[in-house]
């Protein structure tokens, strides 16, 4: 078990950058795959960025590659998203959510509010 909070979240203008936080408490945070997803109203809830619990390997989707950095403080417990040159359409609820032993995304985050505005 381990439970995830966001923050970070906020307004922004178009071209600028948001950094987004989610601390983990519970079971060890190094044992969890973690990622971040979003969400808008009406659409299926998609995968912004994922990092591996080993290697620390990362993935992005391709509409946020070279824009969005995912990275961990195993230390702090904590994951981060930064989030550089933000469009209108990365508006949404961003989600932070770690992977269960059988490498489901099993536990997930309230959610924080991303708005950019153009």
């Amino acid at each position: 078990q381990v439970d995830l909070a966001e923050s970070g979240g906020g307004l922004v203008q178009a071209g600028g950058s948001l950094k987004l936080s989610c601390a983990a408490s519970g079971r060890a945070f190094s044992q969890f795959g973690m990622g971040w997803f979003r969400q808008v109203p009406g659409k299926d809830r998609e995968i912004v960025a994922r990092i591996t619990r080993s290697t620390g390997t990362t993935h992005y989707a391709d509409s946020v590659k070279g824009r969005f950095t995912i990275s961990r403080d195993n230390a702090k417990n904590t994951l981060y998203l930064q989030m550089n040159s933000l469009k209108p359409s990365d508006t949404a609820v961003y989600y932070c959510a770690a992977q269960g032993s059988t490498l489901t995304w099993t536990y997930w985050g309230q959610g924080t509010q991303v708005t950019v505005s153009s």
